[in-house]
Formats: C-alpha cells, structure tokens, sequence
C-alpha cells in the first residue's frame, strides 16, 4: 500500500475434477472480484446484494465474471444430476484479485506449472460478456493468436 503497509493477497482456488488419463484435461480461469461501485454510479438496487428484477439478476460481478464462473459449475453439476461420464478432466484456477491486475498469480502460476498445471491440455479464460440480452460473446482468443470456425444450434 502507499503507506508501505503489506496485506496477505487473497488465496487463489485450485481444484480438480477427473484423472483419467484418456481424456484430455481442461483448466478453466476465472476471477470473482469486481471494481468498486456504488448505488450513486446508476444501480437501481445495492450493487452487491444479488437482486432479481422481472426474472432478471442484477448485482456487481454477476456477468464479470461470477455468472461465467458459476456456468462451469454448472455444467459440472448437471453432468453429474443425469449421471453423465464428463468427457474430460477438469482444473479451475478461479482468483480474486483479476480487477488489480492479477496480483500474485504468474507467481503461482510458475510454481505450480511441473504439478498442478502440468497435465492441462487445454485452457478456457472464461472472462466474457454478453452482447445483447440473446447475443453472447465467444471469445475466442487473448495474448495470442487462434482462428476457428464454431456453430451453435
């Protein structure tokens, strides 16, 4: 801090979901902190206080990005309620600390890469929005390059 004063950083949460070594591993990122706000800044209701308006929900952090964090739970948990074999492995790596820039994580991130990240094959950042109220946003590469063509039905 400015003052020289040191706090702890938040832990970052690691788990895991399946070992089987024939299917490949996914690790999934994703960050629950949000920027500051207030109910001066436009919100109708207290921004930190999930709210549902008119089947909507409205709350700080619920579409950056809880809500795409939550959606991978999600999907998890409904494999599991119909008794569905997960096609992959997974790994989540889900911080607190994405709105300040990551703070501590490339170190983790380095100290874990021969353990806990050694089997990942694939990587989804699931920091994303949605366009419109029926358009969502594929993101489909950062800090690099990728070039697909997907269709969804």
């Amino acid at each position: 801090l400015p003052d020289g004063q040191h706090l702890p950083l938040p832990p970052v949460i690691l788990g895991e979901l399946g070992k089987d070594p024939q299917n490949p591993t996914v690790c999934f990122y994703g960050h629950v902190d949000v920027q500051p706000a207030r109910r001066e800044d436009g919100w109708k209701t207290d921004p930190y206080t999930l709210t549902e308006i008119d089947g909507n929900l409205y709350g700080r952090g619920s579409t950056d990005n809880k809500g795409p964090v939550l959606a991978w739970i999600n999907a998890v948990e409904t494999f599991r309620a119909l008794k569905l074999a997960i096609p992959v492995n997974f790994k989540f790596i889900i911080e607190g600390m994405e709105e300040a820039g990551s703070l501590g994580l490339e170190k983790l991130l380095e100290e874990e890469k021969q353990c806990f990240f050694s089997d990942v094959d694939f990587i989804a950042i699931s920091d994303n929005l949605w366009l419109s109220k029926k358009k969502p946003a594929l993101t489909y590469g950062t800090r690099g390059n990728a070039c697909f063509f997907v269709e969804v039905r």
